[in-house]
């Protein structure tokens, strides 16, 4: 199985120029492909999408034409235009009339490199350059977290104005002690959610509930501050046609850099939920996870809030990090249908109003219970492609653990306090202030005597 690890460059001016300079010649490379398929498109002929095509016209266009860029630099960005145009068709024949075709230009496009193009020496990485090229060896800002023998690609791509490298390698599936490796009999439910984004419920009675409150906390005071600083610097921006300002340009630079490390920061607190509940499915041998599928809603128009909330869920990457984790220890994934699931009593099968909270009740028969583990217990029942729900197959938690995703991000702490807000001020309204020590045992309060401000004067008062 191939995992990829995104690991920070260290690198000097010189350096920075250097790997720029090749993604940008990337893009010149995927403009290019488009330029010629625009000529042909013209002239009523085919399309130029196929990879020993593409290959062909760059092998005639001769060495040098893109600066530093070698072939199999070149190679990666037409095997990646040729993917996304087949994917793009394969969308469209099965009827998905929203599907595009690559047909926009890029500035900066990653730059992959496979294996025996590079050179990986500790925390050094000599990335392959055009012949005549002076070598280019960059350093890495931690090690990579797999052997060396086991990497078979590289990839160099700027995010939010910082320079990565993916490493890319082939890891084996984890091999567990006789008796102690995942049950295929063993099935549980998963329920994906906001505000708890894995709801987990097991085979015998046990539960798990992975908060992501501080995820959505996270999304809020992203937005909040990017609406602040849109603001602050509303009317510095240029006029359309008229050309920023070094100020400007030093604004747009420190939004991307903000904006590149709160999608860090919510991608690693997506990693650290599905680490939990993988690692908890190993805890209780569980060999099949059964998750709820619920991307069908992202089709449903609910608003502008309530799609924003909905787009930065980040479905598909939940599916995506649990499965990736889940194969790798020996788990299998199916996705089945979740329709319904928290909204049905798993007792008398009827449905229930929506509830408010995280308790479902239900009027009919007095059950009552945590929603996403109602729903993950049912969800635990449904067959992949649809399928009957047995009642009495319904296994509810007992015992549920908590885990709490994204303990890293600002706030998430004991204190619970972002320190992007502003410090305690006691005379603020609703603020806490500073700790005040116990009453005395005679029960008199140490707080200050409260101060009586009567403004209503009789008549005749001064």
């Amino acid at each position: 199985m191939h995992r990829t690890a995104r690991v920070a460059l260290r690198v000097t001016p010189g350096q920075r120029r250097r790997c720029f300079g090749l993604l940008r010649s990337a893009g010149d490379v995927w403009a290019c492909v488009l330029e010629v398929n625009a000529w042909r498109r013209r002239r009523h002929d085919a399309p130029l999408v196929g990879y020993q095509q593409l290959c062909r016209e760059l092998a005639a266009s001769g060495p040098g034409t893109f600066a530093e860029l070698d072939c199999a630099g070149a190679r990666s960005v037409l095997r990646r235009f040729s993917d996304a145009w087949f994917a793009a068709a394969k969308r469209r024949s099965a009827g998905d009339v929203s599907a595009r075709f690559p047909r926009r230009r890029r500035g900066l496009v990653p730059v992959r490199w496979y294996h025996g193009t590079f050179a990986l020496d500790g925390l050094r990485v000599r990335i392959p350059t055009a012949k005549g090229s002076a070598p280019l060896w960059v350093r890495l800002a931690r090690e990579v977290p797999y052997p060396v023998e086991q990497v078979r690609s590289v990839t160099l791509l700027c995010e939010g104005g910082r320079l990565f490298l993916d490493v890319t390698a082939e890891v084996p599936v984890a091999v567990y002690p006789p008796g102690e490796q995942p049950d295929p009999a063993r099935v549980a439910g998963v329920d994906l959610g906001i505000v708890h984004p894995y709801a987990v419920a097991g085979p015998d009675g046990e539960g798990l509930l992975v908060s992501g409150r501080a995820i959505r906390a996270e999304h809020r005071m992203h937005l909040a501050d990017t609406k602040a600083r849109r603001r602050a610097v509303a009317r510095r921006a240029p006029k359309p046609g008229e050309k920023g300002s070094r100020r400007w340009r030093k604004y747009r630079r420190r939004a991307r850099l903000v904006e590149g490390r709160h999608r860090r920061r919510v991608r690693q607190a997506q990693h650290e939920a599905a680490r939990g509940v993988v690692s908890w499915a190993v805890r209780e041998r569980v060999g099949v996870l059964h998750v709820g599928d619920p991307r069908g809603v992202l089709d449903i128009a609910a608003g502008r809030r309530h799609n924003l909330r909905l787009r930065q869920w980040q479905i598909g990457r939940l599916l995506q990090v649990l499965t990736d984790k889940a194969t790798l220890a020996g788990i299998t994934v199916r996705l089945v249908d979740e329709r319904g699931t928290s909204s049905t009593c798993p007792a008398c099968r009827r449905r229930v109003p929506k509830p408010r909270g995280r308790t479902l009740s239900c009027p009919h028969c007095a059950f009552s219970g945590h929603r996403d583990l109602v729903a993950a217990a049912i969800i635990a029942t449904r067959i992949p492609g649809g399928g009957s729900t047995t009642p009495a197959a319904v296994v509810l938690p007992e015992v549920v653990t908590h885990r709490r995703a994204g303990r890293h991000l600002p706030g998430a702490g004991r204190s619970r306090r972002d320190p992007r807000r502003p410090a305690h001020d006691r005379a603020a309204r609703g603020s806490v202030g500073p700790r005040r020590p116990a009453p005395p045992p005679g029960g008199e309060s140490l707080a200050p005597k409260a101060r009586i401000h009567n403004t209503h004067r009789k008549p005749g008062e001064r």
